[in-house]
């Protein structure tokens, strides 16, 4: 008999999701995701001027931080025909770099290294024994007996006293944590490395953009001026910390993140065949390095993969009609064409009128609407996004970066490329993409610095500014490549204001409830067929689910209707 459980809130992830799995025999053999929040934000925006809306959009996240800005000024700059200058391009591709880079280690340190480091193991470890393994797997330098035993100590202190603090409601002892102490000890130092390192490389977003999170952004170019011996502009002081926190971002990634990744891996080879989920993929493409339309020119390539076929990579184009739709039927909107027909974004309607059953409940009504993420599909498909999307399509096409990365790793973990279709290969894409930007980083940095050397210090093109230079009607598209994946707005301008502006992020495409063929989305095809060894303990769901490292908006509590509070299983 099949066993149902809940998880509200799946926690250590950015704003509200519930997974309810129905398990039997060990196994997860239904599952329903379901996204408990209404953001609203395109409904904010319209009627005003599109010039305005990156900041708006931008808010959308604090985690994510600056990529709805930047598609937001994509978007309209693609309406509007308006093309930045080469310093504005370089720049924002150093901020984006940046967010890659913190993002991508917070979420594995943070948000995710818990799944797989078992903290409380970590007091019964050798600190020589810690220190020979560290020093064996990278020339970090913080990997002597001394500072492991010391962390010990200060660790063993937190639990003797019964507050482990941010570490508390673990399942610490359960069966699927198979690290050795040595290796949990390393995790948990890192942990909190990490947590010292991310404030720093974020100083990036505050020098062009003058803060962080929510970084300014102007349509146009950027919101920045060059300067190199005037205080209030981007001087030369600035840009030389700008490239020193380049490159001690590249030395964590490099000395750090990835040799974790890989003393990690080898204990988890079982997980290279759990958690893949569809076999489909989608990247928009970005990081320009010809201007953001010449899409042949792209650090991350655009493309498509189907069922597992590297063998072939498709086009796609979010302008196409017949491409990109988003659907309802499972979702708690309304569509003033019908619940069954899917939109495309610049037709697209945000009309939260649904009167009926909404969260929190006992158990979803999963057979009619259960969550506020529509459902979009790329001709019909369901589509993963993100790292192991954007890292099998540049393997796929034959991009030398790529195969080197990919293939160095596999060799070491000594596993096939069919291993990338899984949690594990997902959670490795994650670090192995992080090696490239981190290189591709100062590679920009590197030509910013060239052009000011040379003279060129345009940060903003503001010729077609005026509104009155505008068309009566105009629409554009503004893709990014998120942390997550594929992120995209579409902006209709009429009379020089917002008409219409969709969204469509990348959690809308991984973790959206069933489409109305009953075709499930990433999230709960993933989950599909995982074991279990204790419902009340389900770390194999967490696994899965935060290996997309979700992101669906500020958190809350979640309440019934009576006011009692809903939690049917606590997590970290």
């Amino acid at each position: 008999m099949a066993q149902r459980i809940v998880i509200d809130p799946i926690t250590r992830i950015e704003g509200h999701l519930r997974i309810e799995a129905e398990i039997k025999n060990g196994k997860v053999t239904d599952v329903y995701s379901s996204g408990t929040m209404v953001r609203g934000i395109e409904t904010i925006v319209k009627g005003r001027d599109p010039r305005d809306v990156w900041a708006f959009v931008g808010r959308v996240c604090g985690v994510c931080t600056t990529v709805h800005s930047l598609a937001s000024v994509r978007a309209v700059e693609d309406a509007l025909d308006i093309h930045i200058p080469a310093n504005a391009e370089l720049v924002r591709n150093i901020m984006f770099a940046t967010q890659y880079m913190h993002d991508h280690v917070v979420h594995f340190y943070h948000l995710h290294a818990l799944d797989w480091v078992d903290v409380v193991s970590a007091l019964k470890a050798d600190p020589k024994k810690t220190s020979e393994i560290a020093q064996s797997i990278s020339h970090w330098p913080k990997s002597s007996p001394g500072y492991f035993s010391d962390l010990q100590k200060r660790l063993t202190t937190f639990v003797e006293s019964g507050q482990l603090g941010i570490f508390a409601n673990g399942y610490w002892g359960h069966p699927a944590y198979k690290l050795p102490p040595e290796v949990n000890l390393i995790g948990v130092a890192h942990y909190l490395e990490a947590l010292e390192w991310q404030k720093e490389i974020v100083k990036v977003h505050t020098i062009f953009g003058g803060k962080n999170p929510h970084p300014n952004y102007l349509v146009g170019g950027m919101a920045c001026s060059i300067g190199i011996d005037d205080a209030s502009a981007i001087n030369a002081e600035r840009l030389a910390l700008v490239g020193q926190l380049l490159r001690d971002a590249e030395t964590f990634v490099q000395q750090v993140y990835v040799p974790d990744l890989l003393a990690v891996a080898p204990f988890y080879l079982d997980w290279g065949a759990i958690g893949g989920g569809l076999g489909n993929f989608m990247a928009y493409g970005d990081l320009p390095t010809n201007g953001i339309n010449d899409r042949t020119q792209l650090k991350f390539p655009a493309g498509v993969i189907l069922d597992k076929d590297l063998s072939r990579v498709m086009e796609v184009d979010p302008r196409n009609d017949d491409e990109i739709r988003e659907y309802i039927s499972r979702s708690w909107y309304e569509y003033s064409v019908g619940d069954q027909e899917g939109l495309h974004p610049w037709k697209g309607e945000t009309n939260i009128k649904y009167s009926g059953p909404k969260p929190p409940y006992e158990y979803l009504e999963v057979e009619k609407k259960y969550s506020f993420l529509k459902t979009p599909r790329w001709k019909g498909h369901a589509m993963e996004v993100g790292p192991l999307a954007r890292v099998l399509i540049g393997y796929a096409l034959g991009r030398e970066d790529f195969k080197e990365i990919v293939d160095s790793t596999l060799a070491k973990l000594n596993v096939p490329a069919a291993a990338l279709f899984s949690t594990l290969g997902r959670t490795a894409a994650r670090g192995l993409e992080s090696l490239l930007v981190a290189q591709w980083a100062l590679e920009f940095y590197d030509q910013l610095i060239s052009n000011i050397r040379n003279g060129d210090r345009r940060m903003a093109d503001t010729s077609r500014f005026d509104p009155k230079n505008w068309p009566k009607q105009a629409q554009g598209v503004g893709m990014t490549e998120a942390p997550r994946g594929a992120l995209a707005h579409w902006i209709v301008i009429e009379d020089q204001k917002v008409k219409n502006y969709q969204m469509v992020v990348p959690t809308t495409w991984n973790a959206s409830p069933r489409d109305h063929n009953g075709k499930m989305s990433a999230y709960e095809a993933s989950l599909m067929d995982t074991p279990i060894a204790d419902p009340h303990q389900p770390v194999e769901i967490l696994r899965t689910v935060h290996s997309f490292d979700p992101c669906l908006a500020c958190a809350v509590h979640l309440y019934d209707q009576e006011g009692k509070h809903v939690s049917k299983v606590k997590v970290l």
